[in-house]
């Protein structure tokens, strides 16, 4: 990995002055590449520096969720209703003509 990244830089270096000689010889297009690929090389190293260590960030626990009180009650109907129809889907009922329950 070290040596591919190695490879891209010299690469995106040797670009940038076979760019920079021809920008300055006369071609006009040739700035926008003189400028281009300084950000190749900058992209590479940010993809070799993710590739090494990007799982190695500690990440921090989930906070818990936590409902304003007002709506309490609108949550736990949800989580019912929520409930209700996967009893229903489990039980075979099509989903949108759900059969009432007799009350227990």
């Amino acid at each position: 990995m070290h040596a591919t990244f190695a490879f891209a830089i010299c690469l995106c270096l040797a670009a940038f002055w076979f760019e920079l000689l021809r920008a300055l010889g006369g071609n006009s297009l040739s700035w926008a590449y003189v400028f281009e690929w300084p950000l190749f090389a900058i992209f590479a190293g940010y993809m070799w520096w993710t590739a090494l260590h990007g799982g190695r960030r500690e990440r921090k626990p989930p906070k818990p969720v936590t409902v304003a009180p007002e709506y309490a009650g609108m949550l736990a109907a949800w989580q019912e209703h929520l409930r209700q129809m996967a009893e229903d889907e489990a039980a075979g009922s099509p989903s949108g003509a759900a059969e009432p329950k007799p009350p227990s």
